[in-house]
């Protein structure tokens, strides 16, 4: 599905990534975790093709993003409000949205009543612009935005940021149900160990731009995550032997 080879992205000389080699298969839940500076947007705004790389390349599904505009009819991304338009309405969004993704009206419609639990009555029919929607329901709007036209891959960066508990569970449920019965392969970034963990079924670690853990989930993955960015020590996890 994503294939990076020597990937790297410098600014003022300074190395912020430094990727030789990553592959993520399809229908992975991806999960990506580490302190703040430590890479994880730039990563996603190089698989996106939002920055160009210093040297090397991404390809998605054998097509290499910086050269190509083939792999955005099956990715779709949300990775800060930029991605949404502010001064539309959110009804008016997914109409543009599921315009670009090939839905009618009705299709939209009916796409959307899926998420009525996880909108709380908040978004659709409001006739609120979104930037002046709350920044957990301007998330809601990008999320959801970024599933519609059933993509193959989606990219999301903090998804569950500025969420409250109820709606970040409902998010976990979306993102793993859909992840089960369609396949999807989504790559997702948090600060929060708990809901990557939950979601995700591989999780990297990324450490002044490079990995430095890449594990499967394991019923003892939360745990030995805490421990890393704790220090602590997880005995027989092999957690902390680096790569």
């Amino acid at each position: 599905m994503i294939k990076v080879t020597d990937l790297q992205k410098a600014y003022n000389q300074v190395t912020v990534l430094d990727l030789p080699e990553l592959e993520i298969q399809q229908g992975e839940v991806f999960g990506l975790v580490g302190n703040n500076g430590a890479g994880k947007t730039t990563f996603f705004s190089l698989v996106l093709d939002l920055i160009r790389a210093t040297k090397g390349n991404v390809t998605i599904n054998e097509i290499p993003v910086a050269k190509s505009e083939e792999w955005k009819e099956i990715t779709g991304a949300y990775i800060d409000e930029s991605f949404t338009i502010g001064y539309l309405t959110p009804d008016e969004y997914f109409d543009f949205v599921g315009e670009l993704r090939n839905m009618n009206k009705n299709d939209v419609t009916s796409y959307l009543n899926t998420f009525t639990e996880f909108f709380n009555d908040e978004i659709v029919g409001k006739k609120k612009f979104i930037r002046d929607l709350s920044k957990g329901n301007q998330k809601k709007v990008g999320v959801v935005g970024a599933l519609m036209g059933h993509p193959e891959l989606v990219v999301l960066d903090e998804p569950f940021a500025n969420l409250d508990p109820s709606s970040q569970f409902k998010l976990r449920k979306i993102i793993k149900e859909i992840s089960s019965d369609q396949g999807k392969t989504f790559l997702i970034s948090s600060h929060d160990l708990d809901n990557i963990t939950d979601v995700c079924n591989r999780i990297v670690i990324l450490e002044k731009g490079k990995i430095v853990k890449d594990v499967p989930k394991t019923e003892t993955t939360l745990k030995e995550l805490e421990a890393f960015f704790t220090g602590e020590e997880v005995t027989g996890s092999g957690f902390h032997d680096e790569l």
